[in-house]
């Protein structure tokens, strides 16, 4: 691409894409597109976006193709890669000039810049830092600053390279540098001081922007520069110096304004500052050893004493508690439980920690922190009553922790009082002593001052377990508190409710839980309170939380039913409060408006039907009616819908059979989550099979629609996911249920996805596979067998040849039995297709695999497995077959080693009995035990009919060494009967006794 001639024409068509007329737009993107890969045209960009007489969109558009081109053909291996002489060209006209007089214009170019210094700096770039250091030292304002905003990006870019040939050109580099950054920093920051008592804050700023930007390009070098970074006199010079240069900005902001651009720019300065030894703190703990006492003194003083009274802000407060946690928290300071096994850096230190923690020291910012940061604020009481969404995303978004003041306070002093427990807990129990009994509700301050210190008893719950007698003051203190009403008392009242929440997995006797529930009941019945609330995300924040009473009492509740263990929660202590609790959780469901809310109380809702299963009958009726609506409603919130579904898994435990009535709903809605052609899928389809799981293992008998869902597994199948065990227990759950239908509609396809899944899966997968099979032969050993003919003689193949996999060959073995045993003709058909494909007698194909099946049964773990080839090859017997014949001695030792497995001994009669039969007696159900399910039912009565259950082992040899003895004789029998070891036969005699 000619310069020249090229410049006018991207230059017109840069004009048309800055267009908004799509007409002229899109065919001017276009041709852009294809000009991108044209030598030259970067060198036009390159032109146009340096010439300050252009339009300022169109040269900022430039600046955006010519970024974007260095992403995607700077690199020498990408395709179209820009010839070495233009990138040549393109580098030297980059750092010609350092005076774009548009912000955003310059830091683009900065930006470009450090790309290009990332790929070629230093070997193809040397000269770009010497360039960079001569342009920061000249006078014009501009020109400096250009050159400074450069340096900062070049240097962060470089800074973040990671494979080690790259942080070591860096080392090199700031070395070299870091003496002329010091200084330049230095430079700014002097003149920066000297000019806020001139007035002039034109000057001021300048200056200070100046500052910032150079000490952005000191905290890269100093983190990422060194590798013992303690052992450079610079580096620690800087470093120490900063507490010093931090005192003089502080001070500075007496006098420079509230509402304006410099005061905006210093205390993002001063957080620079707290940022660099944050950042040096977590990056060379042992090199900021000498920095510990300065950090804390200074912290401290801040933070805590009236030091910075008129001089700190809500962000500088932060910072500083984020670098005293930091070092309290810090694995580099805590010495071995063995201290001789520490390094002497660990115990420097340690030392230092605990000298500058004194108890008088821990005391006052035990203090401080209880009955000053975590006082509520005027604002924030506003907040909670006008709008408690914006307060919860204000609060408690993300790492909100390390930014936001109250809870950066709030884990400030968890970790305190987690590492200093035993000099902060007689401190903690001496303001909570102070406070019992009621508190005057016209003393808005006492009430206050209550709620913080309840609020640090909350956090503190789990060290404080062994000193506070929760169960003693929930009843005498927190009980009766909850029952103030006043308008003035609510704050407190929610710091009640959530301070009952923190305690209950904690400490909290199951006696006491009446108690509780009642409290909660009440708190739900108040009708008087605005119910229209948001909520966090997760569980954890619902517990931070200071939302409306109501809200409050349903976070409890919450945690009532969640931590099951911890509470040892008891049916029967909750059933006489199941009613109202039901139908008061079901109202808020459907007066809160936001899909949050929504969540946490079906969350609650699915909780309750859980933990009290088929007692929720009577009630549900209400939500049964109205999750149809809602469900409706959530078209758009898939999370919303994953919480429905969840809701919907256990009303369908909770009602077993009779969920059935659902199906109108239900099953419309299992489809839409199981079917993978629908976007919705993504979201719900983990939920959705788990629903589509239970609802077949209660479903009563099968329905035509409940059939038809089938018609989604295959290509659940194809996916091969995360959820195909689910898949997998789905298709069981058809076979129990009505597997002669299941099988004739959907066999076919079935088997195909099989045959295609089985070579591509995980051995648990063709486990998976093969249980299916052997299922469907248990259930329906006639038609089974055909219906998956294709899939039998690789598990032939698989017992000829001696799969290697004990888990696999166990199945194989189990599956052969059952043909054997349950349809000896498809058997033999089976047996003879084999013999032509191995070309061998079908009696000699037999016994390779009876010899197999011997050589393997100790594959086989289960009992019922076992036993399952013992009946399979002794149904081979009467036989006057000289191979069966042959064979004898395994048959009956795989039968001894059955016996000892699945008989037991009566101790009073000293004779044997099978442990495997089964009686149609139904078992009771104790309490504590869930119901059993309609596919619980099915097994039952299946497994009335199966062999394995139903015919005595003991029996059935007697019944086969008998008809064996007749066709033999005696003396032929005596004569099989000593190929047999003695000690199995003694065995055999043994368990035989009485017939």
């Amino acid at each position: 691409m000619d310069l020249n001639s090229a410049s006018s024409v991207v230059l017109q068509v840069l004009t048309q894409a800055t267009s908004q007329d799509t007409a002229v737009l899109k065919p001017a993107e276009e041709q852009l597109k294809q000009w991108e890969t044209q030598p030259g045209f970067y060198s036009v960009l390159l032109n146009i976006f340096t010439n300050h007489t252009l339009d300022i969109n169109v040269r900022w558009l430039a600046v955006l193709y010519f970024k974007h081109g260095i992403d995607r053909y700077w690199r020498r291996v990408a395709p179209h890669a820009l010839s070495e002489e233009e990138k040549s060209t393109l580098r030297a006209g980059l750092i010609t000039n350092f005076n774009e007089p548009i912000n955003q214009i310059a830091t683009q170019i900065a930006v470009l810049i450090a790309k290009v210094a990332r790929l070629d700096c230093p070997r193809q770039w040397p000269e770009l830092i010497p360039t960079l250091v001569e342009s920061v030292k000249v006078q014009d304002d501009l020109r400096q600053h250009r050159a400074l905003l450069t340096f900062y990006h070049v240097t962060k870019t470089l800074a973040s390279k990671r494979l080690a040939a790259d942080r070591k050109l860096f080392y090199d580099l700031a070395s070299g540098i870091y003496n002329f950054a010091c200084s330049l920093w230095n430079h700014h920051t002097d003149t920066f001081l000297q000019q806020v008592s001139s007035g002039n804050e034109s000057a001021v700023l300048s200056s200070l922007e100046r500052t910032l930007l150079s000490l952005k390009v000191l905290r890269k070098l100093t983190v990422n520069g060194f590798v013992e970074p303690h052992k450079n006199m610079e580096v620690m010079g800087f470093l120490h110096g900063i507490f010093d240069r931090l005192k003089q900005f502080l001070e500075c902001s007496r006098s420079i304004g509230t509402d304006n651009v410099c005061r905006d720019r210093l205390e993002k300065t001063i957080i620079l500052f707290t940022k660099v030894l944050l950042d040096f703190l977590d990056q060379h703990p042992i090199s900021f050893t000498p920095l510990i006492q300065r950090s804390l003194e200074f912290s401290v003083s801040y933070v805590f004493t009236e030091v910075g009274e008129g001089v700190t802000f809500e962000r500088f407060i932060v910072q500083c508690m984020n670098l005293i946690k930091m070092i309290v928290k810090n694995y580099a300071y805590k010495p071995s439980k063995n201290f001789e096994d520490s390094s002497p850096e660990t115990i420097e230190a340690h030392k230092i920690k605990m000298a500058f923690f004194t108890y008088p020291t821990l005391t006052e910012i035990c203090r401080r922190l209880v009955s000053h940061y975590f006082l509520l604020t005027e604002e924030e009481l506003t907040m909670w009553e006008e709008d408690p969404e914006g307060f919860t995303v204000e609060e408690t978004g993300g790492d909100s922790w390390k930014y936001s003041l109250r809870p950066c306070t709030e884990v400030l002093f968890i970790d305190i009082f987690h590492e200093y427990n035993q000099t902060l807990t007689p401190v903690l129990l001496e303001m909570m002593q102070t406070l019992q009994g009621p508190t005057n509700v016209e003393d808005m301050n006492a009430l206050l001052i209550k709620d913080a210190v309840y609020n640090a008893v909350g956090l503190a719950a789990f060290e404080l377990f062994d000193s506070v007698d929760f169960d003693q003051w929930f009843k005498n203190q927190l009980l009766p508190e909850l029952q103030v009403s006043h308008n003035r008392y609510k704050p407190l009242r929610r710091r009640v409710i959530w301070l009952i929440g923190q305690w209950i997995s904690v400490k909290f006797k199951s006696d006491m839980r009446p108690m509780l529930y009642e409290a909660i009941c009440n708190l739900l019945q108040d009708q008087d309170l605005v119910v229209r609330i948001e909520t966090a995300t997760t569980l954890k924040e619902l517990n931070y939380l200071f939302y409306l009473d109501k809200f409050h009492a349903f976070s409890l509740f919450l945690n009532c039913f969640l931590p099951v263990d911890d509470f040892e929660f008891r049916t029967d202590q909750f059933l006489p409060y199941l009613e109202t609790m039901f139908t008061l959780l079901f109202q808020l469901l459907q007066q809160v408006t936001e899909c949050d809310t929504k969540m946490h109380v079906l969350h609650v809702l699915s909780c309750v039907i859980e933990r009290v299963n088929v007692q929720i009958r009577p009630y549900v009726g209400c939500l049964v009616q109205y999750l149809p609506l809602l469900w409706k409603q959530s078209e758009e919130h898939n999370m919303l819908r994953c919480a429905i579904l969840t809701t919907l898994i256990h009303l369908v435990q909770g009602l077993g059979a009779d969920s059935k009535n659902l199906y109108p709903f239900l099953l419309p809605v299992i489809q839409l989550s199981t079917d993978v052609s629908q976007p919705p899928h993504v979201y719900l389809l983990e939920d959705g099979l788990e629903l589509w799981l239970v609802t077949l293992e209660n479903s009563p008998g099968v329905t035509p629609e409940l059939l038809r869902i089938f018609q989604n597994m295959s290509p659940l199948l194809e996916l091969s996911s995360e959820n195909l065990r689910t898949c997998f227990k789905i298709i069981n759950g058809y076979i129990f249920l009505s597997s002669t239908e299941f099988l004739q509609t959907y066999a076919v396809g079935l088997c195909q996805s099989f045959c295609e899944l089985l070579p591509e899966i995980t051995t648990e997968g063709q486990v998976q596979v093969l249980k299916v099979v052997e299922n469907t032969l248990k259930v329906n050993p006639v038609l089974g067998p055909q219906m998956f003919q294709p899939i039998l003689p690789n598990v032939f193949r698989g017992v000829i040849e001696g799969e290697r996999y004990p888990v696999v060959m166990s199945i194989y073995l189990a599956v052969m039995g059952r043909v054997l045993l349950q349809n000896a003709s498809f058997f033999s058909s089976l047996l003879n297709e084999m013999a032509r494909e191995f070309n061998q007698e079908m009696d000699q194909l037999l016994g390779n695999v009876i010899e197999m099946w011997v050589d393997r049964v100790d594959n086989i773990t289960q009992p019922e497995r076992k036993k399952l080839s013992a009946l399979a090859l002794l149904s081979l017997l009467p036989s006057d077959n000289s191979v069966i014949q042959d064979k004898f001695c395994g048959i009956i030792n795989i039968s001894v080693e059955a016996l000892h497995d699945v008989m037991t001994e009566d101790p009073e009669t000293r004779t044997y009995k099978d442990c495997m039969l089964m009686s149609h007696e139904e078992p009771k159900v104790t309490e504590d035990e869930e119901p059993p399910t309609e596919q619980d039912k099915r097994k039952k009565m299946l497994a009335l009919k199966d062999p394995v259950h139903t015919v005595s082992l003991q029996q059935f040899i007697y019944e086969k060494l008998k008809a064996q003895q007749e066709i033999l004789g005696e003396q032929g029998f005596q004569s099989l009967m000593e190929t047999v070891d003695t000690e199995i036969v003694t065995q055999l005699q043994e368990f035989l006794q009485g017939f």
